[in-house]
């Protein structure tokens, strides 16, 4: 996208800051808009270096062409509409870049047991499971239809992780449906998820989708 560390950009639908937190070290200035407060308050303690706004993708608190690249992790697709689209477009900067990705998981090993499958389960249904249809589904590329945006270009890219037990419980709490919930829902599904959790964790396996389209 022929971004340089002087740039700046904006992280859109920034959830508890996950991706937030890659953009700050190579960014002179990196805003983070989430309208959830309780995401919010999660992103503004774990990445203090970047700019926290209460804001949609429909109403974004910037003036117009305010930055240099706006990226969305894990997000679009619950603001995928021509409307967003066009106050997108609003805050970049002229020949400025929209960059958006899924993380899609593959599987583990060894795989959950049933009873940690059957908690997470529970959680998701309390919370809102995510919107892994919607990603999947393609309907989200006919926003881009009469846009103000160039052809999209994509990029696959596959990776695997370790993951140990503390690391995958605080990812299961960083998730959106997760993170939303009461403080004392969140200790219990905590807590038990680490008893059913081996020690030594897990290797998952993710699926990148990536996507990049530029102003024209």
């Amino acid at each position: 996208m022929g971004l340089g560390p002087e740039a700046t950009v904006l992280d859109l639908g920034a959830g508890t800051g996950k991706l937030t937190r890659a953009l700050v070290p190579r960014f002179a200035r990196v805003i983070a808009v989430e309208p959830d407060d309780a995401m919010r308050t999660v992103l503004e303690e774990v990445v203090p270096g970047a700019e926290s706004l209460a804001g949609s993708a429909e109403a974004i608190p910037l003036e117009d062409g305010a930055v240099d690249a706006i990226f969305s992790g894990e997000a679009f697709h619950w603001f995928a509409t021509s409307s967003a689209l066009d106050e997108i477009a609003r805050v970049l900067r002229p020949r400025g870049c929209f960059a958006f990705l899924w993380n899609i998981f593959q599987g583990e090993e060894p795989p959950l047991s049933a009873e940690a499958n059957a908690l997470l389960d529970d959680a998701f249904e309390r919370g809102g499971v995510p919107g892994l249809q919607r990603v999947l589904s393609g309907r989200w590329r006919d926003a881009f239809e009469g846009s103000r945006f160039e052809e999209l270009h994509e990029g696959t890219y596959e990776h695997e992780l370790d993951v140990d037990r503390e690391t995958f419980v605080a990812r299961m709490l960083s998730i959106s449906s997760i993170a939303v919930q009461p403080e004392e829902d969140r200790a219990e599904f905590e807590a038990r998820l680490r008893e059913l959790m081996p020690a030594e964790g897990t290797r998952q396996r993710f699926r990148v989708d990536a996507y990049w389209t530029r102003l024209v």
